[in-house]
């Protein structure tokens, strides 16, 4: 039988990494979960370890603590996921299937936001689109781990790592769109506005592709991330 490892990248998440894993528990009881940490300074790694989590630490970045989590993985396919999203029902059970057949290397889920409105409801059906503009870690990332470790996994970049690991499997096999939705918060909108927030991903993901370099692109968003602390 198809075995899953489940690798949760985190920094200071302790308000819903319990509540992840529970999830995932609830969905499988057996699957493999590895909480990769990027040196948080509250209690994530203790309620993950409490909980019977695996941890595997690293330094601070989603590349870095994706590829250290896949490090420790021993289930024949991984599954990245961020601790504010949520698989749909049965989420392992209609993966196995496809996983069983050889040619499935990779895929992601539909898209759903927690919040309700006509843009976010937008912005999540484009993520329907088969396209390198609308395929994000967001969506859960499964892939099978040879494939993964062939490719050369994550790079160890501050942003984009996920499109980036997306744009290397594309170039050698199909992505596929499992069936069901994954609901991924909308925390990000809300806080930052839902026009602004859009506006701004567009912007990032356009000067991504245009050659922009994610560690520069990554400077600028902490830059605006610390103005709005300060601000607070």
């Amino acid at each position: 039988m198809i075995t899953f490892s489940v690798i949760v990248p985190t920094l200071n998440e302790e308000k819903l990494i319990g509540t992840c894993i529970r999830h995932l528990r609830q969905l499988d009881p057996d699957v493999e979960i590895i909480v990769a940490d990027g040196k948080s300074d509250d209690k994530t790694v203790h309620v993950a370890e409490k909980l019977g989590a695996i941890v595997a630490r690293s330094e601070r970045g989603r590349g870095y603590q994706c590829n250290a989590g896949a490090a420790r993985a021993s289930g024949d396919v991984l599954l990245f996921l961020h601790a504010d999203t949520k698989l749909p029902p049965c989420a392992f059970v209609q993966l196995r299937p496809f996983f069983q057949d050889d040619k499935v290397n990779v895929g992601v889920f539909r898209l759903a936001l927690d919040v309700k409105h006509p843009v976010l409801n937008f912005y999540a059906m484009c993520n329907r689109l088969n396209s390198v503009l609308t395929r994000f870690g967001d969506q859960g990332i499964v892939i099978r781990t040879s494939f993964f470790h062939a490719i050369g996994g994550f790079p160890n970049w501050p942003l984009y790592e996920d499109v980036r690991l997306l744009q290397k499997a594309r170039k050698r096999t199909h992505i596929y769109l499992f069936p069901g939705t994954a609901v991924t918060s909308a925390r990000r909108f809300v806080e930052n506005g839902i026009l602004r927030q859009c506006s701004r991903d567009v912007w990032y993901m356009l000067s991504y592709l245009l050659g922009v370099s994610p560690s520069r692109l990554a400077v600028k968003y902490d830059g605006i991330a610390k103005k709005k602390k300060s601000a607070c």
